[in-house]
């Protein structure tokens, strides 16, 4: 991995991350925007798949493009990326290629020969989805019978002998009272919990008001993340919890445009992979220069990578820790992309929130034409070198949080 400049031996790795570097450390590939389930909060509006996403062949091609400039590996999701038939072939070559795969299933095509498979490759890391520690909770939000199927394929994977997958859950205001079972669940299979944050972005966004943890909620969620320190991993999702005083294990900062980004299934380079909108849409692959083309001189990503004023959170004494939270949570909330997040836990987001006007609208909808309602639920209390680990020994690195969510 190159730095796009060398620091005084007095900064802060930090500080030369939000400058950008020369190759993003992980980047988030959507493969398909096809998928058997209707997630309500799916961040890419996943369900059927797009006729332009990109070929094997040029697939093939990203890949080679990656392995050239270092990239340490990349976050394949969606959609459910196992539907996709040359799935297995592209998984394949980019780990023959020197890039390093995490992928993001609802478990559906893990079966036995196919976690045994998985289990072989030390290059491969799994992250099977699930939003509720019982079927009641996680279904209302997945769809009927994919709690069973995620169980199921973490059965799998374990009776295959692969160790640290993980069971990677979206915090909602319905799961935050299951912090414990999920562990316990996780632990029951070997695998390591990974709790991420629950943008409104795709269809999230038309439930994020009903589903954001609620204010005590965020609270609790933090509390419990100090407690259990390096046992569970947030990819750096809550950084903005860190203005409750202590700062939370990453980087805390927003890596958009600076050290990842997003690649959809026809193309598209987005600068953060949970802000899917023309404002954030850098360029294509399938333009003159490729990929390094539009990470190293897409205007967007230039302007991204410029000093940081923090415009009205720079007078606060948390802005050091929270940076202003996250960017896509602002957007799509309808907020200033220089002001509080919306989730701030100081409150100074909820006037704004109370006072917002137009909320834009995620770009593209590839929703089953039939979607299912929400139901409720009761809330209760690269190259392989020594200097190169696999991927499952590196994924967790502060910048490896992208989530997908079929």
């Amino acid at each position: 991995m190159q730095l796009t400049q060398r620091a005084p031996a007095s900064e802060r790795l930090v500080d030369l991350f939000e400058r950008g570097l020369a190759a993003p450390i992980c980047l988030t590939w959507e493969l398909t925007y096809a998928c058997n389930l209707s997630c309500t909060h799916c961040l890419s509006s996943s369900g059927r798949r797009d006729p332009r996403e990109l070929t094997t062949d040029q697939a093939k091609a990203v890949i080679d493009e990656l392995e050239a400039m270092q990239v340490f590996y990349v976050n394949i999701g969606g959609g459910e990326p196992t539907v996709r038939p040359d799935f297995w072939e592209l998984l394949d070559y980019a780990t023959a290629h020197h890039v390093g795969v995490k992928f993001s299933t609802n478990g559906v095509r893990l079966t036995p020969e196919a976690a045994r498979r998985l289990a072989r490759n030390d290059y491969v890391d799994v992250q099977i989805s699930l939003d509720g520690a019982t079927a009641e909770v996680n279904d209302a939000v997945r769809g009927a019978g994919s709690y069973d199927t995620a169980l199921r394929a973490m059965s799998n994977l374990a009776d295959a002998g692969m160790k640290n997958f993980k069971l990677s859950v979206v915090c909602t205001r319905h799961n935050i009272p299951q912090l414990d079972e999920f562990k316990a669940l996780a632990d029951r299979y070997g695998a390591q919990l990974r709790l991420t944050r629950l943008r409104p972005s795709g269809r999230g966004a038309d439930v994020w008001d009903e589903l954001h943890p609620l204010p005590e909620q965020q609270r609790q969620l933090y509390d419990w993340l100090v407690a259990h320190g390096e046992q569970v991993l947030t990819g750096d999702s809550f950084f903005h919890l860190s203005a409750y005083g202590k700062s939370l294990p990453g980087l805390n900062l927003c890596g958009a445009g600076r050290v990842v980004c997003l690649i959809d299934p026809v193309g598209d380079v987005y600068a953060c992979p949970f802000a899917i909108h023309d404002d954030f849409l850098a360029g294509n692959v399938r333009e003159p220069g490729g990929f390094a083309q539009v990470w190293r001189h897409s205007p967007l990503f230039e302007k991204l990578r410029e000093p940081q004023t923090g415009g009205a959170c720079a007078s606060c004494s948390f802005y050091d820790t929270c940076k202003g939270g996250c960017m896509a949570a602002k957007f799509f909330t309808g907020l200033p992309l220089d002001g509080p997040d919306p989730e701030c836990v100081q409150g100074y987001g909820e006037q704004l929130l109370a006072d917002r006007g137009a909320v834009p609208k995620p770009s593209g909808d590839h929703s089953h034409r039939r979607r299912p309602r929400p139901v409720d639920v009761t809330l209760t209390r690269h190259r392989p070198a020594p200097d190169r680990p696999p991927v499952t020994a590196c994924a967790e690195d502060p910048l490896a949080g992208t989530d997908f969510r079929a």
